[in-house]
């Protein structure tokens, strides 16, 4: 029996990335949909849900993308709460890549780092990547300051994680002007920049000074480099004392994983992957 994808995408065109990501992994046939909502997916989920006995409900999967990770979420929920019984399929949720991408990061650094009471911080720690991988960080053990430019949505960004991981040690901090990112940056070992494509959160000097720092990942792949002076192709190059990884060097990784889930998706007829459970598919990926 032929493995099926329905693609549920929340922007109005379907992701091609995801759609080529997919087929390298094996998925016989994908149903893509774009403009996908709370309100309007029910009957894409019945479709899943009703065309296949339950023995074979297996081989049909939902993957639900877009660029806004928190519709994405929305979506999740209500999918999940489409399904009744043993009459369900498989879902993940991968909006604009954030759970994948997060979790590469975060294994990238438990490489050099032992994760468990460590310091970090996440630059850009506010959008759909910093977020989850502040959430991942705190689920590991470590310390996790939660970097955004205003206070207000770095407390926000906490208060969230919080929910998630109950008794995660969390700091919002304010990284807009050096005095602050100075302060922000201070005895880390980590530091993951997942900010907006194109900005720059540290200069290459403010890293040095960091004499604490043991690993910095920059997940953006579009110049100028979030943190100066490490490349896109980086992949654990050490430099100035620090190991280092680019976007593309932890792309390798992020493919890997997201492949995994996209079969894993076909193991069963109830798995369900989220940030944590994307993350334990990555263990396995790269144990």
């Amino acid at each position: 029996m032929k493995s099926i994808l329905i693609q549920l995408d929340t922007d109005p065109l379907p992701s091609s990335f995801d759609r080529v990501v997919a087929v390298d992994a094996g998925v016989d046939e994908i149903f893509s949909y774009g403009g996908v909502t709370p309100e309007n997916v029910e009957p894409l989920v019945h479709g899943a849900m009703f065309t296949r006995g339950v023995k074979d409900l297996m081989h049909t999967a939902i993957f639900i993308g877009g660029s806004i990770a928190g519709d994405g979420e929305a979506l999740l929920e209500r999918v999940r709460k489409t399904f009744f019984g043993p009459i369900r399929v498989s879902v993940m949720m991968d909006s604009n890549g954030s759970n994948t991408t997060a979790s590469a990061a975060v294994l990238a650094a438990a490489k050099h780092v032992p994760l468990e009471g460590a310091e970090a911080v996440v630059l850009g720690g506010t959008g759909p990547v910093g977020q989850r991988a502040a959430q991942l960080l705190a689920k590991q053990g470590a310390a996790v300051r939660v970097g955004s430019r205003t206070s207000d949505r770095a407390a926000q960004t906490c208060d969230a994680i919080q929910r998630a991981v109950p008794g995660a040690r969390l700091t919002p901090v304010v990284t807009g002007d050096e005095e602050s990112l100075r302060s922000a940056v201070q005895g880390v070992a980590v530091v993951i920049a997942a900010g907006a494509a194109g900005a720059q959160l540290l200069s290459v000097g403010f890293r040095r000074q960091i004499d604490s720092l043991k690993v910095a990942i920059d997940l953006n792949a579009v110049p100028p480099a979030g943190l100066e002076g490490i490349e896109a192709v980086d992949k654990a190059v050490e430099r100035d004392g620090t190991i280092c990884y680019g976007a593309i060097g932890v792309g390798g990784s992020k493919m890997g994983i997201h492949k995994a889930c996209l079969q894993r998706l076909f193991t069963a007829n109830d798995v369900v992957l989220d940030t944590e459970a994307i993350f334990a598919v990555g263990q396995d990926v790269t144990r």
